[in-house]
């Protein structure tokens, strides 16, 4: 790739690729593969990582809002796109774009019941989640027969999957308490196969239950991070490949003096004579002020620059003291090799956080 001249994120679909064939790799030929692509793709482009994982077949998409849901059918994903945490005066705009909702608690079930009887509908398709140990969204196992008798009395809806989610499935260190959730999902999984008179599809493998619980796999699994290139586990990422890498340009070098200060509330006073190098990404791309004051880094020419000072709006300054280096070189925020996970680690948290965060203003270039 030629280098770039200001600041933009790149996504390397080919990368995209591999990833997905890597964890369907994993899963059985008869398991179905949902996708995760909420949260603007973790940060990427979702209608150009959806429309490449419908190439690719993925079974299902999956997004946390119904505004995402409508991109990607505006965008031309005709595969059924689950969304994750609908709120009801959203529901009338779900039947119209063919979207399916997660149905989490008795409040959300009577009320989208009752939009699709409005709708005249028959038999739309609904997942019903279940809370098994993450504590977040879902109902409790005891709740199955309650919402089975209520399924019943109606036909505007019919129940398409039911699901959980696991909490630690990506720590070793917390097996038995996986497992206590696979166990309590099987026992949903009883009740309903007996009472509600038809089969229905399960799920609740994120990436890392993908990878550490083939047991859990069930009817279909569903995968976010490990599809962008993260495997939850240093052993794990060797497999994959991180599919979006954000590079940025050296916009000026000073000479900061001993004594002299640099950036807002003189977040650094230079100890010895200081060359640094201002770079156009900051807090409003994604780049947190808790990356300042010499904990976070960006790599220039190979070699590692801490950020100094307090990290501003649109810009960020770094020390480039012992680098050979020159006003338009190219900087790399993160991409393959010096990775996004490194980066995050150096602010004490995780990968997600910092690939979600990436500005829409950021401009978006694709490798495939």
């Amino acid at each position: 790739m030629p280098k770039v001249q200001e600041t933009t994120l790149e996504i390397n679909l080919k990368s995209l690729e591999h990833n997905y064939n890597y964890l369907t790799s994993k899963t059985s030929e008869n398991t179905k593969f949902l996708a995760v692509v909420k949260a603007f793709g973790y940060g990427s482009d979702p209608s150009r990582i959806a429309l490449k994982l419908q190439d690719l077949n993925a079974d299902y998409f999956a997004v946390a809002y119904v505004q995402e849901g409508i991109t990607l059918r505006d965008a031309g994903v005709t595969k059924p796109i689950l969304v994750l945490h609908p709120q009801p005066t959203n529901f009338k705009t779900i039947i119209e774009r063919c979207l399916e909702p997660s149905i989490y608690s008795f409040k959300v079930l009577k009320a989208f019941i009752a939009e699709a009887e409005k709708e005249k509908q028959q038999q739309y398709p609904i997942h019903i989640k279940f809370n098994t140990g993450l504590n977040r969204l879902g109902f409790n196992e005891n709740d199955s027969k309650e919402i089975i008798d209520t399924l019943k009395k109606t036909n505007a809806v019919k129940v398409k999957s039911i699901f959980s989610h696991m909490a630690a499935s990506e720590d070793l260190n917390e097996k038995e308490f996986t497992l206590s959730q696979i166990q309590s999902f099987k026992n949903i999984i009883s009740v309903f196969e007996n009472n509600l008179g038809y089969s229905v599809l399960k799920h609740m493998c994120n990436t890392s239950g993908i990878l550490n619980y083939p047991e859990a796999h069930f009817d279909m699994v569903r995968s976010g991070i490990g599809l962008y290139g993260f495997g939850n586990s240093a052993e794990q990422n060797k497999n994959l490949k991180p599919i979006a890498s954000l590079k940025s340009v050296i916009s000026q070098i000073h000479h900061i003096n001993k004594g002299e200060s640099l950036g807002y509330n003189r977040g650094f006073v230079a100890k010895n004579l200081v060359k640094t190098a201002t770079i156009p990404v900051g807090h409003a791309d994604g780049i947190g002020r808790q990356y300042g004051k010499g904990k976070g880094f960006v790599t220039i020419n190979n070699q590692r620059a801490y950020i100094l000072g307090n990290v501003c709006m649109d810009m960020i300054m770094v020390d480039v003291t012992t680098i050979d280096c020159e006003e338009g070189d190219e900087v790399i925020v993160f991409d393959n090799t010096y990775t996004a996970e490194a980066l995050a680690s150096s602010a004490s948290t995780i990968s997600y956080e910092i690939l979600t965060a990436i500005s829409q203003r950021i401009k978006r270039t694709f490798i495939d």
